[in-house]
């Protein structure tokens, strides 16, 4: 039985050459994963979530124009003019942008999205292996392997795909051990302070990760107190003392940016129809393999990865996590805590009602039993409490490693070909679910009219530069990384993010004017519709509550319909360089 001397030896262990190896590797995985980004970084987003990657690309922007504006990164006025978006009740990884913006100001916000993607990626990987290593097992190829299945898992590069705030996992290993060291005795200040501060930072990355690396927190103390409760009341004035003080530090640090996100100005209470709510993870999902893997393929996405990819570990995985917990269950108090955790968490993605290979079942889970309109749960897609379940196989691989590699191995050949058995059945659950480079897909700058700047005399102070289309959560992608491209130096109507709707719920976009919808519905039949006098003023009426001073349209697939439109609306069009533009300050005043 493992001594305190020897968790305290390994909890200190200097760092050695194999730890620069595993991250280098980490690091190596990471470029690979964002290969196709690489090939031609200006011009390649994500094919899988094309307007969520060039979202990510506007909030760096967001970022670095906050730093180089000194302006409130909280909220910005750059997108969904006059309105404006409160970047609290978005994903707005704060913690990631502000620290960034010297490298967007650089390079611009493609190269940093890439950098910054295959960073967390690798950096969550490191994080892991150092807890890992440091925390759990002697063996730092058990080390290696458990912390490349945490950064790299398939549900978390499933989220590369545009979603880099799920990906941005690394301080979560931390807060995990700093939970864990908070009965230590006579350090409750120093555990509360270090705590709270990492609290603080990860709620600027992604707040939905955080809450569920407290809920597990919250399963793992509670198993460890029913194994254990000798040693948890020896350590629980410390534990309260130290949850007490990281919590008041992270209230007094994050107060006012989390009553921001609820109270400040653009902010909402819930989602209108509650649309992430059903979203509860298909049970056939956690024995298929991801399409981002090499034995996964596009056909299976069509009909069980229509939501999210948040398990998907295979039948030759799971089957090894289940033997795993089976084997150590006598002798490993961590595996019997790692198996209830992925029980309840693994039970609790399932959602309102069962999903079996596709199909939505009378079958009734564990979320019809919870009210639509709980506070913080009204906000949780089901599926996601599956990414715990994931790091729970990265653990539950690391213990197997460990245990092989402490295990004498004998004197006869025997015992050997066991080794190197349970070596290779490790090495052959994971092998299919190596990451593939992320599909990616050509998108068009913006026009020349746009990026040398043709546009400043135009645009005065207090206007705004219309786009077409007006960019949405649906249409107008590239008339978005209009705005991303140029570092926010004109603000735009409508917009992609999460906003309120005139009830106060949350809806995804500005609520939609007229003749942003007139837009949409030529694109969407490729036909002009009829315009009356009406629909002219109501036009005149959409471009003097957007403030705009110019209508720009770019290159479009549907360039000619599009110009038809305006110009029945608002006259004829002059040819600017590479776009069309309507100059209306003298028309709205």
């Amino acid at each position: 039985m493992e001594t305190d001397q020897d968790r305290a030896r390994r909890r200190y262990r200097k760092p050695a050459r194999a730890d620069l190896l595993a991250i280098a590797a980490y690091v190596l995985l990471g470029i690979v994963v964002c290969a196709n980004y690489w090939v031609d970084i200006q011009h390649r987003v994500s094919s899988h979530l094309p307007t969520d990657h060039s979202w990510f690309e506007w909030l760096l922007s967001h970022g670095a124009y906050s730093v180089r504006h000194w302006e409130n990164p909280l909220f910005s006025a750059r997108q969904n003019a006059p309105d404006g978006v409160n970047m609290m009740a978005n994903t707005s990884v704060l913690g990631i942008s502000l620290p960034l913006a010297p490298l967007t100001l650089l390079l611009g916000p493609q190269v940093t999205y890439a950098i910054y993607l295959g960073g967390a990626l690798a950096a969550t990987a490191a994080t892991s292996y150092w807890m890992l290593s440091r925390h759990l097992v002697h063996s730092r190829g058990a080390a290696f392997v458990g912390g490349a299945f945490l950064g790299f898992a398939p549900g978390i590069v499933h989220h590369a795909n545009g979603q880099p705030n799920f990906v941005s996992n690394f301080l979560l290993p931390v807060i995990v051990v700093r939970v864990l060291r908070l009965g230590e005795p006579g350090r409750w200040l120093r555990n509360g302070i270090v705590l709270g501060l990492l609290v603080t930072y990860q709620i600027f990355i992604n707040e939905e990760m955080l809450l569920l690396t407290a809920l597990a927190c919250l399963v793992i103390v509670a198993a460890y107190a029913v194994q254990r409760w000798s040693a948890v009341r020896a350590q629980a004035v410390p534990f309260l003392l130290s949850i007490g003080v990281g919590g008041a530090l992270a209230l007094l640090l994050a107060g006012y940016p989390i009553w921001y996100q609820f109270n400040g100005p653009q902010s909402y209470r819930g989602l209108q129809g509650g649309v992430f709510h059903s979203w509860g993870e298909d049970l056939a999902a956690f024995v298929t393999y991801s399409r981002d893997t090499i034995a996964g393929s596009d056909a299976v996405e069509k009909t069980i990865g229509l939501t999210e990819q948040n398990t998907w570990f295979g039948w030759p995985l799971v089957g090894l996590a289940l033997l795993v917990i089976v084997l150590l269950w006598r002798i490993s108090l961590a595996a019997r805590t790692a198996a209830v955790l992925a029980l309840v968490f693994g039970i609790a993605s399932i959602g309102p009602f069962v999903r079996l290979d596709g199909t939505l079942t009378e079958v009734r889970g564990p979320w019809s039993f919870i009210p639509d309109d709980l506070p913080l749960v009204e906000m949780m897609m089901p599926t996601r409490l599956s990414l715990v379940v994931a790091a729970v196989i990265g653990v539950l691989l690391a213990l197997a490693w460990d245990t092989v590699a402490s295990t004498p191995a004998g004197t006869g050949p025997t015992g050997r070909r066991v080794k190197v058995l349970a070596y290779a059945a490790i090495a052959l659950a994971l092998l299919p679910l190596v990451p593939k480079p992320l599909p990616a897909m050509h998108v068009d700058p913006p026009p020349r009219f746009i990026t040398s700047d043709e546009w400043r005399p135009y645009v005065p102070a207090g206007r705004t530069l219309v786009p077409v289309p007006v960019p949405s959560n649906v249409h107008g992608l590239s008339t978005l990384r209009w705005s991303a491209l140029t570092g926010h130096e004109f603000p735009v109507p409508g917009g992609y993010f999460i906003g309120p709707s005139a009830e106060g719920l949350g809806v995804f976009g500005a609520v939609t004017r007229p003749t942003a919808m007139l837009m949409y519905v030529t694109i969407d039949t490729g036909k002009v519709p009829d315009i009356t006098p009406e629909v002219r003023a109501q036009a005149v009426e959409d471009l003097r509550f957007w403030r705009a001073s110019v209508v720009v349209l770019g290159d479009h697939p549907h360039e000619g319909e599009l110009r038809a439109l305006m110009t029945a609306l608002i006259g004829p069009a002059q040819r600017v360089d590479d776009v069309w533009l309507w100059d209306v300050r003298s028309l709205v005043g």
